[in-house]
């Protein structure tokens, strides 16, 4: 028996840490408690001696002082700061407005909030409880599909897992060992696709039923002018406004910094175009100018504020001017000047969200310390050549070994958080992915996809209990239609996410299939030919010298 268990150490370990987490106890404990059981089982054993566990103070140490994961309480905190200060109410009824005369506006609307709100709050909870909150109520009041109402909503608020600044993208990066700002750039096309993904489905639903994804009608599209138009005509100018004033700063900008490179200065005149545009757009509403419509005029003020701390924090990042951490402080710091042009900042609002920052933060570094312990011992009794044997073993090779550990992934995200996941199974697939020749970025990318599924699937998908939380279970009568509406059932939620769950399984299918779609992080493979290779001072008639050996 006892030669049974030293053979056998590494799977049998692997699995008790399962039992643990499926018995529920806290990942953090688990890991912990498995990882130090198991390393004196090992010592008894002979597998290794006491002085091996002298390398877990230097482990926990340098998670601790791992600058990388400084970027995740930024993040978290720009995040519940713009949460709390009303953006995302502003931009869901502005929005909303604008697409709402066309059929399935409003499911457009949310899409498109929703991809703002994850490049700029970055937190799931956040998005689909305010959308839940502000956007269900109208879509149900106007006829929408209950299913595509709900289900468009919890897959938008997932989005916050893809588009940078996504914290589980800095975890991967982190436990893969790659550049943040690499697998930001890499995430960016995937995330955008899966957009226009989500926006496809809504738009071929409405082709087969009109009916599931009505226009909001004329009586309720505030932001019209007093006959009835939507002033389309005065956005479109303000646009074109925004466009030239880009344009003129640009090339002020190339006339006056003649040195500055070709993308920052195209980057900073978008900035101070933009800006102009805001500014045009303040005026009139301040000073009641009646330059621009209602709509022109909700548009720019809305959507500039968010757009231009995009900016502030990826714009940084993909420039090369900051780090992650750095544009994360600078995202924290543009949330709290946000938070107070909106009037909107109080002692109570920013205690909430200093000590949910402190929570989750607290709770990362937990995971991320129990599953060193877990890895030290884990690596003692070689569970990695185990893991790495298993996997390398796959049939298929590279692209075997990427469905397999994708649908392994996606069981997973059943039953685990993201997190958990994260911690526990991507360093014991790192090594095996190296070995396979696999691009990390790529590999991360293409999980983190894979981990916004476990947001969506029964029964312990998060989004799923947000959505649960902000939604009336029982029928109600709308206040302005007077009209019953039906309660939504928590099996209405899992029927609606079945779609968009296809739709994200098909986007890992399209990372795998064209890996190009991640790995342009790289930019263009510089070709040379022999006859291209010169090297100066040498050439055919050069004359050495004769040695002679003898």
């Amino acid at each position: 028996m006892t030669a049974f268990i030293i053979e056998n150490m590494a799977p049998i370990m692997f699995v008790s840490l399962i039992l643990f987490l499926i018995l529920g106890y806290p990942v953090a404990f688990a890991l912990s408690a498995v990882g130090l059981g198991f390393a004196f089982l090992s010592i008894e054993l002979g597998l290794f001696g006491e002085n091996f566990l002298r390398a877990l103070p230097d482990r926990v140490y340098g998670t601790m002082s791992n600058e990388t994961l400084l970027a995740i309480p930024f993040f978290t905190f720009m995040g519940l700061v713009l949460q709390r200060s009303g953006m995302a109410e502003d931009l869901i009824d502005t929005v909303g407005q604008l697409f709402g005369p066309v059929r399935g506006g409003l499911a457009y609307a949310v899409i498109f909030v929703g991809a703002l709100l994850a490049a700029t709050t970055g937190v799931v909870a956040a998005s689909v409880i305010s959308m839940s909150l502000i956007a269900l109520p109208i879509m149900l009041r106007y006829g929408y599909d209950r299913y595509l109402a709900t289900g468009v909503i919890m897959a938008s608020g997932t989005l916050a897992q893809t588009i940078p600044p996504s914290i589980i993208l800095i975890v991967l990066a982190d436990q893969f060992g790659q550049s943040v700002g690499d697998v930001y750039k890499g995430a960016l096309v995937p995330a955008l696709l899966l957009v226009v993904l989500y926006a496809a489905y809504v738009f071929g639903l409405t082709m087969l039923k009109p009916d599931a994804a009505p226009p909001i009608p004329k009586e309720a599209r505030r932001l019209n002018e007093a006959d009835g138009t939507v002033g389309l005509k005065s956005l479109a100018a303000i646009l074109i406004f925004i466009a030239l004033a880009i344009f003129g700063f640009i090339r002020l900008l190339q006339a006056l910094f003649p040195g500055l490179p070709e993308m920052d200065t195209v980057i900073y005149g978008a900035a101070l175009g933009t800006i102009a545009g805001y500014a045009v757009a303040l005026a009139n509403r301040n000073l009641k100018l009646g330059l621009l419509s209602r709509m022109a005029e909700a548009v720019v003020i809305v959507l500039v504020p968010p757009l231009a701390l995009i900016f502030l924090v990826l714009g940084t990042i993909f420039l090369g001017v900051a780090t992650p951490t750095e544009g994360g402080a600078m995202g924290a710091a543009g949330a709290l000047i946000m938070a107070i042009g909106r009037r909107r900042l109080s002692f109570g609002m920013l205690s909430e969200a200093i000590d949910a920052t402190a929570r989750l933060s607290t709770f990362v570094m937990f995971i991320l310390i129990g599953s060193r312990v877990f890895a030290l011992t884990f690596y003692g009794v070689n569970g990695h050549e185990w893991v790495e044997h298993l996997l390398l073993s796959l049939p298929g090779g590279a692209i075997g070994f990427l469905i397999i550990v994708n649908l392994i992934v996606f069981l997973l995200g059943f039953f685990l958080d993201f997190f958990e996941i994260a911690f526990i199974l991507v360093p014991l697939l790192a090594p095996a992915a190296q070995a396979l020749g696999i691009d990390l970025v790529w590999f991360a990318v293409m999980l983190a996809v894979n981990l916004q599924t476990s947001y969506l699937t029964p029964p312990f998908g998060f989004a799923l209990f947000f959505m649960r939380s902000a939604t009336p279970a029982k029928a109600y009568t709308d206040t302005v239609t007077r009209r019953r509406i039906e309660g939504i059932r928590t099996i209405d939620l899992y029927r609606a996410t079945l779609a968009f769950i296809i739709l994200q399984l098909v986007m890992i299918g399209f990372l795998v299939a064209f890996p190009q779609l991640v790995t342009h992080y790289k930019g263009p493979e510089v070709q040379y030919e022999d006859s291209e290779i010169e090297i100066p001072g040498l050439g055919d008639d050069l004359d050495l010298p004769e040695l002679d050996f003898n």
